[in-house]
């Protein structure tokens, strides 16, 4: 039965600074306004309403200026040139600091981590930003703990990403969070990206790989996602990707960020999430249905994954996905 009164838009700002990088500013601009019945309004900013010069010879036009950050309860940092440079404006600063203090949620893409740890909201925290100026944010803020071996890192109402693909992990991250794996699956097949990429996951693969084994793992991992209801171990996803045990183990990893059979699990409890939100199934059939065999497997591997149960996760997110 539809609600008797609308359920208000989680409000997103994105910010444009001086040099802001194109790519930076459309992800969360279009991944949040991806169709009209997304549970989000965004609007973008700048430290002033009116011009703002952009990287990649593009410039801005925006109609906010700071006071948008009021209104937001999420605020995007875009990526921006050279921010080893100099530091963010000290208004851009200050309502960083407002915004937190209220209980916005800050979420930096790439060098827009700079501009987040210049707040010192990110000191003691875990941090990342593009691999090339890791070094460069360490040494600025040395009282982040920045880790250039991730796409994204969630400390809860800060969070920070790599270069501009990672934005869009870090972004389907959130709706994740904020609304379960259903929407956040539409939103990706929408954009054409992968639904999940584990933010653990490496920037880049230290060495280079053989493009037909890439493409073997990637057509395997697809062949696993087809046959999540079936007993699926190591050695038959080896086979499938005509490698050894070992060197699969090895390579997923890498490309990954998990084990291939912590890879599974979570497929099989992204699934059980989508069943949950989408489906009356009971507890039982949907364990079946994800290859857990029984319900309570399903809990106990869903508590350890999400801290949480199935029938409170449906409680929480069944109501979003109406």
């Amino acid at each position: 039965m539809p609600s008797h009164r609308a359920r208000r838009k989680h409000r997103v700002a994105v910010l444009v600074l001086e040099g802001a990088k194109p790519l930076d500013v459309g992800i969360p601009a279009q991944i949040f306004t991806t169709r009209a019945s997304m549970p989000y309004e965004v609007r973008v900013c700048g430290a002033a309403p009116g011009p703002v010069t952009g990287g990649d010879g593009l410039s801005y036009h925006v109609a906010d200026g700071l006071e948008a950050f009021a209104w937001a309860e999420t605020i995007f940092i875009p990526g921006y040139r050279n921010p080893d440079a100099e530091p963010p404006p000290p208004p851009v600063v200050d309502a960083l600091l407002a915004a937190h203090a209220r209980g916005a949620r800050l979420a930096a893409i790439s060098t827009g981590a700079f501009a987040l740890a210049a707040t010192g909201l990110l000191d003691g925290r875990r941090a990342t930003t593009h691999w090339h100026y890791t070094r460069a944010l360490a040494a600025r803020h040395p009282l982040v703990r920045v880790d250039e071996n991730v796409l994204f890192v969630d400390e809860g109402l800060v969070l920070t990403s790599a270069g501009a693909a990672s934005g869009i992990d870090l972004c389907l991250h959130l709706v994740r969070r904020d609304h379960g794996v259903g929407l956040s699956n539409h939103v990706a097949r929408r954009l054409v990206a992968a639904p999940y990429r584990s933010g653990g996951q490496a920037q880049f693969v230290p060495r280079a790989l053989p493009d037909d084994l890439g493409e073997r793992f990637a057509a395997t991992r697809h062949w696993a996602i087809e046959r999540l209801d079936e007993p699926l171990a190591l050695d038959d996803l080896a086979r499938n990707a005509n490698v050894s045990t070992r060197t699969f183990s090895r390579r997923f990893v890498e490309d990954t960020g998990y084990t291939p059979m912590q890879w599974i699990l979570r497929a099989r409890i992204d699934l059980a999430r989508e069943l949950l939100e989408r489906t009356d199934l009971g507890v039982e059939q949907v364990a079946a249905r994800v290859g857990l065999g029984t319900g309570a497997n399903l809990r106990l591997h869903f508590r350890r994954v999400l801290g949480t149960s199935p029938t409170e996760y449906r409680h929480t997110f069944a109501r979003r996905a109406d």
